[in-house]
């Protein structure tokens, strides 16, 4: 006989592994599709429909099989779903790899920005991630059928019991992944961790199905389920509207919270894993609730509930408010944003929202709400007013609910006014609540906004105090720094260029310098509204478009060169701040600079920028590292404003060479374009203000001489939680 303490560790290391996967999968597939909402909606989704479709099959087969699949059968089959759950750990990172390939291959003609190239990604995860979350949805039905063929009875309550050891063990696996793992093991070793626990579970479950004795009974006699006739006095049709809603609403608002609190958390994966974890113990204790509430308690009660949870749902709008009196950069003030700002909401979705297998209705809405706000709420309304019109059908849940409770013949006339009252006041909180905070936007008098499928793209600012911000996070502003990316390489090299590339535009600068040289000049951006804002901030941005030297093309800087067979004179890189931003390590990896050295000609030189804002000591080794170890000859040199660091790679010699000789090299328009910010009047000056502040590659490997050189699998700058908050150094 399995005693029931077994299942519960069943279910706590099966929850486990399956949140690492997801925290995990979402990661690589940023890295192989793209660093944008709607790769992250995709994800979710199929994540999502993969649980519901592996729990719908699981129990469509016991159902079917009923007499046929026994106790000890069922405990194999569970035993099998977790062997391959197992072999995803190992196979899901190649297929998203595979993927990668395949888009920059075979139908590498495909724009990025188009709605093709989301057609084809988002069938490739769905290939990749289904079968597999298939199988983490059937391990409830097959465990559940074992339990009722030996407990009898005892499974009703073995359900809240197991449900509560796979929610905690989901809970562990978020944080655990996100927080420790991959800052300790990289993706690789996060996974193999992962297998192996889920390769055990197998042995395990294998092992207690050779003792389990059956009872003999009907492996589904006994339901876990709450009726959904039950459910909020309503009719089953109105019943199976509101659960798909809740679904929707719910996961949808779950991608507008990861973009409105990345700022406040540091990177994508660690907002999304914070906002996971909080909606998983939230939602599972409001669900456990009602479980409890339902017995002494009328179902129509809950209508008021609706309209406050379309109340709550605007809270995130004060919590995630840039104008809150609260200092950004602090991770724990940033998970106290998260708290505040979502946790009465989640548990109160999940006291509505009961779990159990008749709701599939609500995980197809679960489906369904991330790709809504992914493809179409974010790029047109933004998060402010995304949020504000997922909560308009949870009111109007609540107005036809208390309607419904209002028309019975047996209310009285006080009941009736005290719920209007009520619904009143919750509608004009919500109204005060709209009113009184602010989206990033309102931070600045002056500005322009651009949406789109990536990012909320904000330029501001008069005059050189200009700025310009993606998702609420500052990019970049008018410095002559940015024009050292370009110039400081192309001077250095010993015969004149033809053609360079700008990874990363930004405010444009860096490529109207390079325009300067009348060079070919490419510029590549992943975020479509951030080139279109290059007249904001560069009058002449029209002119410099106009030439049929210049080129802006919209992709991943990586995906460009990956399917590119041009060769550059310079390539420079200016990776999106801060330092940790996610994926942003694909641009300081040993893979990443295998790739550039493919691109750059004989003598050419590559220009990465490091900013010093959020570069801690493990950072600044690591990229280091990864540059001495891919190119034999490097030079570093700090910025004229002190901000960052200019590493100049190359695959030959790159000599010394004065500031009289740098800025002979520059043609006249060049020379003209350096000095146009600078505090010195010629570009001698200039180029002898950065040769002055040159460093040595060792003494930023010194800063701490056991990180690893940066690699795909490690990204050492974008998992740094042990590092910031326990001073953990490996």
């Amino acid at each position: 006989m399995v005693k029931m303490r077994w299942y519960f560790v069943f279910f706590l290391v099966s929850g486990f592994c399956s949140l690492v996967y997801e925290v995990v999968w979402l990661r690589l597939a940023m890295a192989a599709f793209g660093v944008t909402t709607p790769i992250v909606s995709l994800v979710l989704s199929a994540f999502m429909g993969g649980l519901g479709l592996g729990s719908w099959l699981a129990g469509s087969l016991l159902h079917r099989r009923l007499r046929a699949i026994s106790a000890p059968a069922a405990l194999r089959l569970y035993a099998l779903t977790e062997l391959l759950i197992g072999v995803s750990g190992l196979l899901v990172q190649y297929q998203l790899a595979w993927g990668h390939l395949l888009l920059e291959g075979t139908v590498k003609s495909i724009p990025w920005e188009s709605s093709a190239y989301y057609v084809v990604s988002g069938a490739w995860i769905g290939l990749s991630l289904v079968p597999w979350c298939a199988c983490m949805g059937a391990t409830f039905p097959f465990v559940m059928a074992a339990i009722r063929g030996t407990s009898g009875t005892e499974s009703q309550r073995s359900f809240s019991y197991l449900y509560v050891a796979n929610v905690l063990g989901a809970l562990l696996g978020t944080l655990f992944s996100a927080y420790l793992l991959i800052e300790l093991l990289g993706f690789r070793g996060t996974l193999e961790v992962t297998t192996t626990l889920n390769g055990l579970l197998a042995a395990a479950a294998l092992a207690a199905s050779l003792s389990l004795a059956p009872s003999g009974v009907s492996p589904a006699t006994v339901s876990e389920e709450v009726s959904p006739r039950r459910l909020y006095g309503l009719p089953e049709p109105g019943v199976l509207v509101l659960l798909f809603m809740t679904g929707l609403v719910s996961m949808a608002m779950e991608l507008v919270w990861i973009r409105q609190f990345t700022p406040y958390l540091g990177n994508v994966v660690y907002a999304f894993a914070m906002i996971l974890a909080v909606y998983l113990v939230a939602t599972s204790q409001g669900s456990r609730d009602y479980r409890s509430w339902v017995r002494s308690h009328d179902p129509k009660e809950t209508a008021l509930m609706w309209a406050v949870l379309g109340l709550l749902a605007l809270v995130p709008l004060a919590t995630a408010d840039p104008m809150l009196p609260v200092p950004q950069g602090h991770f724990t003030l940033g998970v106290v944003r998260v708290a505040v700002g979502i946790v009465a909401f989640c548990a109160l979705v999940g006291f509505l929202t009961p779990a159990g297998r008749a709701y599939a209705v609500n995980v197809a809405g679960s489906i369904v709400g991330p790709l809504l706000a992914g493809f179409w709420l974010l790029p047109w309304v933004g998060e402010r007013w995304a949020l504000i019109g997922l909560s308009l059908p949870l009111f109007a849940a609540g107005v036809l609910a208390a309607s419904r409770v209002n028309s019975s013949v047996t209310t009285q006339a006080g009941a009736r006014f005290k719920t209007r009252f009520r619904f009143g006041l919750g509608a004009l909180l919500a109204i005060l609540l709209v009113s009184m905070t602010h989206g990033y936007e309102q931070r600045f008098s002056e500005h322009e906004v651009r949406r789109d499928y990536v990012a909320t793209v904000i330029a501001t600012g008069t005059g050189f105090h200009k700025l310009l911000l993606v998702n609420g996070v500052g990019m970049t502003h008018l410095s002559p720094d940015t024009k050292f990316m370009a110039h400081l390489p192309l001077a250095f090299l010993t015969s004149p260029p033809k053609d360079g590339l700008v990874i990363c535009f930004g405010m444009g600068t860096t490529f109207r310098s390079m325009s300067s040289w009348g060079i070919r000049s490419t510029a590549v951006d992943l975020v479509p509204s951030v080139p279109a804002a290059f007249a904001y901030f560069h009058p002449d941005a029209p002119e410099i478009m106009r030439s049929p030297l210049t080129r802006i093309v919209v992709d991943d800087g990586r995906r460009f060169l990956d399917g590119s067979t041009d060769r550059y004179d310079v390539i420079t890189v200016d990776p999106p701040p801060p330092t940790a931003a996610p994926t942003s390590s694909l641009l300081y990896s040993r893979e990443f600079y295998a790739i550039v050295k493919q691109h750059l000609r004989p003598g050419g030189i590559l220009q990465e920028w490091l900013p010093k804002t959020g570069a801690d000591a493990a950072t600044l080794a690591s990229v280091a590292k990864a540059l001495r170890q891919s190119f034999p000859y490097l030079r570093v040199f700090e910025s004229v404003e002190g901000i960052g660091f200019h590493f100049l790679a190359s695959m030959e010699p790159i000599p010394p060479t004065s500031s009289a000789d740098l800025a002979a090299r520059l043609p006249r328009a060049a020379a003209a374009d350096l000095v146009e910010w600078s505090p010195e009047s010629t570009a001698e000056q200039q180029f002898q203000d950065v040769l002055t502040r040159e460093r040595s590659v060792e003494s930023f490997e010194a800063k701490d001489p056991r990180v690893p050189a940066l690699e795909d699998d490690q990204p050492i700058n974008e998992y740094f939680f042990l590092r910031d908050e326990i001073s953990y150094y490996r």
